[in-house]
Formats: C-alpha cells, structure tokens, sequence
C-alpha cells in the first residue's frame, strides 16, 4: 500500500468538505502559471479577424507564453490573480468536490450501486451550485490573469480594489457576469472529471487491475483531467472571453462565441488547448492523489482521538 492506508469508517461529508477545497488550493498553488498562460493564449487575438491575430500573436504556445510573461512583466504575473484564485477553489471545490458524493448518495437513495445517470446528475449539481456561491471570485481571478502586471494595461491593483471597481462600475451584476457560460462549463467540467474519475477508479478495482492506492488515483486522475479538456475547452474559451470583456463588448455569452466564430473561425474554441490539458491533466493528478490522501489521514487523525488508550 502506497501513501495512508483506507480507513473501515468511510470519510464524513465535513471531511469530504474540507479536504476537497484544501486539496484544490494545493493543486492551484502548483499549477497556477499554465492556468494564467492558458488565459492569455485564449484571450488573445479576440478583436482582430483570424489572419490579423496570427499574424500579431504576442504568445505563442505554453513555453513561449509563461518565457514572455517572465520577461516583459516579470515571474510574479504567472501568479497574478491567485489570491482570488484561492478564494475561488475553497469556496467553489468544497462545494463541487467535497458534496459530489452526498449528492450522489441522494440521487441514488443511498444505494451502493450508482448508475452513471446518478452520478452525472450529481456532478451537474454540484457543479452548477459551485458557480453559484463562488461566481465572484472566478470573475475576479480570470481578470487579474488576463491582465498585464506593467503598463497601461493594468486595470486593478489588489484583489479587494477587483471586487469594488467592479461592483462599483458595472453593478453587482458586473461580479456575476459570465455565470450562464460558467454553469454550462462547470456542469460539464463536473461530469467529465469527477464521474470520469469516479468510472476509470472503479473500472480498476472492480477488475483487479490495480489496489485503491496512489497508482490507482494518479491513473485515473490523468484520464479524467484528458477526458475533462477535450469536452470542456469550447465552453472554457466563451467563458474567459465574456468574463474578461469589458462593459457592452458582447450583449451575452452566445454573441460571443458568434463572434468568436466569424471573426475566428472553429478553432478558436481550442485555443489554450495544450495548456488547458496540461493545467487539467496536472491539476487533476495533484487535486485527486492529494484529497484521498487528506481524507485517509483526516479519518485516521479522528479515530485516533476516538480511540480507548
């Protein structure tokens, strides 16, 4: 057995709770710089036609994007937004992750056997009710990440000047704005990485190709984090593009990916395609291998405590 051993008692959802928004800010704190690279290679070129952007694209590929931004605005702007970022995956990953499974259990009234409707139904749950509760901080973050740290660029100085220009310039409504876009993607994200994640772990028990320990959950974290990126980067690329876009810019988010489209083309919806997989496929790995474990060692830290001496 590699890494805590699997407890008899199964994990509380306080626990689920808790470990899945630590787990998260772990892996956001590891993999941060390709999710800011993945931003700017997203947002580049949306005010010039296909031809125009190519030929005037500033970032060029994952490398070539994070060595840009290190040496025009210095390695601090592949963490710009993370304050927010943090914010966002206490709130929004202990929300998404950490009730998946009580969800779940709801759906399936608390049987053992869970059809892979239930769990895509849960998964769209919790994954719309995440965007719900941390909508704000996903705002907020994606604004910091698209922007540049020198020059006239530069629309906010700190996290907390982020929320009051906002709600101060475009109203309250300014801190929701994209939460259609980002339900769709959420619900989605939700579905393909947790239900996949869930399908890929149990296929392996059940086949006894593998023990639930730390190989287990790297295997099927990275087919989640693949599965997850290609399903989900359409939806992720309409979603930054709206939310970073500045006040009447696009009368929603379907007029974006219109306008995405005709002055584009198809492929602009993949656009951040490698640093979304490699944020995704790495984002997943650490998330996942880190909250079993956290749960693991949260439960046997309680029944220890429990525990006659």
């Amino acid at each position: 057995m590699v890494g805590f051993k699997a407890t008899d008692v199964p994990p509380t959802a306080t626990v689920k709770f808790l470990g899945a928004g630590t787990a998260a800010c772990i892996a956001d704190l590891i993999t941060f710089p390709l999710d800011t690279a993945k931003v700017r290679l997203q947002i580049q070129g949306e005010r010039q036609g296909p031809m125009q952007a190519a030929a005037s694209a500033q970032y060029r590929g994952v490398l070539g994007t994070i060595l840009t931004m290190v040496r025009t605005e210095g390695p601090r702007s592949l963490y710009s937004g993370l304050v927010a970022g943090l914010q966002r995956q206490m709130s929004f990953a202990s929300v998404r992750i950490g009730l998946y499974d009580s969800v779940k259990q709801f759906y399936t009234k608390g049987s053992e056997h869970a059809g892979i409707g239930s769990r895509l139904l849960a998964g769209s749950t919790t994954g719309a009710l995440a965007v719900a509760v941390a909508q704000p901080t996903d705002v907020v973050k994606v604004r910091f990440q698209a922007q540049a740290r020198a020059g006239a660029g530069r629309r906010y100085q700190s996290t907390v000047e982020a929320y009051k220009t906002i709600a101060r310039e475009e109203g309250f409504r300014g801190l929701w704005k994209g939460t259609s876009p980002n339900v769709a993607r959420n619900a989605i994200v939700n579905c393909a990485e947790l239900v996949t994640y869930d399908l890929i772990k149990d296929t392996l028990l059940k086949a006894h190709l593998m023990t639930d320990d730390l190989p287990c959950h790297f295997t099927s974290a990275f087919g989640a984090g693949f599965c997850t990126t290609v399903i989900a980067s359409p939806v992720d690329v309409v979603k930054t593009r709206y939310m970073n876009s500045a006040l009447g810019q696009y009368s929603s988010a379907g007029h974006c990916a219109l306008s995405m489209l005709q002055k584009e083309g198809p492929r602009a919806f993949y656009k951040g395609f490698m640093p979304s997989f490699l944020r995704l496929g790495s984002w997943n790995v650490v998330m996942f291998v880190t909250y079993e474990q956290l749960k693991r060692a949260l439960m046997a830290a309680h029944a220890s405590r429990e525990a006659p001496f």
